[in-house]
């Protein structure tokens, strides 16, 4: 059970939505990212938004992805997102194994953070954006 399993604090790793000019386009991506002098395994995400639309609920649905390694001092990227769930509360769910000790974080984006005035420029990825750590 989920109570019988010892879980230490997550540190070291760091969830970024970021943007990236190409072309004239701006796409945004999520990374992840590990400034641990170790490697990650199996490394596990969900994502999923949830909030208000226009006074109506709405939902994502929830993804899943998965890094078999994540070497040390290291970026990859989840997955792309649409500026439009930007309205909503982003969640990322994040479990990795350093040897064969469990790590376990919830990163909350929460509706407007990704505003214009919260973007800083994210030195690991060299891209404007929002750091969560």
């Amino acid at each position: 059970m989920k109570k019988d399993i010892d879980f230490h604090p997550v540190t070291g790793v760091k969830l970024a939505i970021a943007k990236e000019e190409t072309n004239g386009n701006t796409e945004w991506s999520v990374y992840i990212i590990n400034l641990n002098l170790i490697e990650l395994n199996t490394v596990m995400i969900t994502s999923k938004g949830y909030g208000q639309i226009g006074g109506e609920e709405k939902k994502t649905s929830v993804l899943r992805h998965m890094i078999q390694e994540l070497g040390s001092e290291s970026i990859a990227k989840i997955e792309p997102i649409d500026p439009t769930l930007f309205a909503l509360t982003n969640e990322y769910w994040v479990s990795y194994y350093i040897l064969n000790q469990i790590f376990d974080k919830k990163f909350i984006f929460a509706e407007g953070s990704m505003d214009p005035s919260n973007l800083s420029f994210i030195p690991e990825l060299g891209l404007e954006g929002v750091l969560h750590s």
